[in-house]
């Protein structure tokens, strides 16, 4: 990626795609669709938005999370449970959640005897997870990997995904929107755990934009996606950074340890933008009553839309409302920038830290 100009052209093309993928799939499956809409499918007939809605043969679904102990993965398995409550077609089998791996691959394990139709899988390591799931897809067990992608490419039919390089995007472009005419302009990050490629990602996407408008980041620390973390690792960037133009804080839950910080040292010389999108951060950005002028969304709607694909993989429905005949393999979402101007839209789906 030598041009960050062009970088950021084909990144935007990328998710503008996946804007209309994340479209296609909130807007097919609808209980209660206001009116039938149809397309040409591919041998010149049509498919109906309303035959995808209509009750079908009963799909049993097994679900898997790792443990609530974040506010997005709390509404992650929310979320799933309130999608699968609306189809009278789907039984939702949950299992109780789990940090420990080897817990997880026994649940998988008695998802494929029990012989479910599809499994929803959110692993807590996607690698260690690749082998069982592989092993429900030879069973003919359709397989939805959520968030943390599989090693292989067979353990899973179709794949729904956050854009964490794109988060950083997108915090890169927001805050050169906001201090870029300012060449000298400081700019700090507040990591989650550095040794995750979804937190390498989010802060290549970070330099990357940045890099677009002359800025770097000039005073960098890691935390660990907790309240705790957040405040100690704040802490010493503060007390490291005497003046900062702009600060991003990759996770909104490890941002309440920040914000706790930011106050007891007094600091409100700069704009700060959060990540992942927690109803509290947009409370106090449509009060503005803080640093925090904006945050960005990693939808925690992954799971939910896996329960929504499994069913239509597994009755043999497609999108209805793209050409191609099949769920695709790769749904990724979109990380959009929430600030005063658009909380209100995004409000109403945000997760409780």
């Amino acid at each position: 990626m030598s041009a960050p100009k062009e970088l950021r052209r084909r990144w935007l093309l990328a998710t503008g795609a996946a804007v209309a993928s994340l479209a296609l799939v909130s807007g097919c499956t609808s209980n209660s669709p206001a009116e039938t809409e149809t397309t040409a499918d591919s041998s010149g007939g049509s498919t109906s938005g309303m035959a995808n809605d209509e009750v079908g043969e009963t799909v049993t679904i097994g679900f898997s999370a790792p443990a609530a102990d974040h506010g997005w993965m709390g509404a992650i398995t929310r979320a799933a449970l309130a999608e699968a409550e609306k189809y009278e077609d789907v039984e939702l089998v949950v299992a109780e959640a789990t940090n420990d791996v080897n817990l997880q691959i026994s649940t998988i394990e008695t998802f494929i005897n029990d012989g479910v139709d599809a499994i929803v899988l959110l692993p807590f390591d996607g690698a260690a997870l690749t082998q069982v799931a592989t092993q429900a897809m030879e069973a003919g067990i359709v397989v939805i990997n959520v968030d943390r992608e599989f090693a292989s490419p067979f353990a899973a039919r179709s794949t729904v995904l956050g854009d964490n390089y794109g988060m950083g995007v997108s915090a890169g472009t927001y805050i050169c929107e906001q201090v870029g005419d300012n060449p000298d302009a400081v700019v700090a990050e507040i990591a989650g755990i550095d040794s995750l490629p979804l937190t390498q990602d989010r802060s290549e996407g970070f330099a990357d934009a940045l890099a677009d408008c002359g800025l770097d980041v000039d005073n960098r620390v890691a935390a660990d996606f907790t309240v705790q973390g957040g405040q100690a690792a704040a802490a010493n960037l503060l007390q490291a950074a005497p003046k900062i133009d702009a600060l991003w804080n990759h996770d909104d839950d490890q941002g309440v340890g920040v914000m706790a910080a930011i106050d007891e040292a007094g600091r409100d010389e700069f704009v700060m933008v959060g990540g992942a999108g927690s109803a509290n951060v947009m409370r106090s950005i449509q009060a503005d009553d803080s640093v925090l002028k904006a945050t960005v969304v990693y939808p925690s709607t992954q799971a939910a839309d896996g329960i929504r694909l499994a069913r239509l993989i597994v009755q043999g429905k497609s999108m209805s409302d793209i050409v191609e005949v099949e769920v695709p393999r790769t749904v990724q979402l979109f990380a959009p920038v929430v600030t005063k101007e658009n909380v209100d839209k995004y409000l109403p789906s945000a997760f409780e830290s």
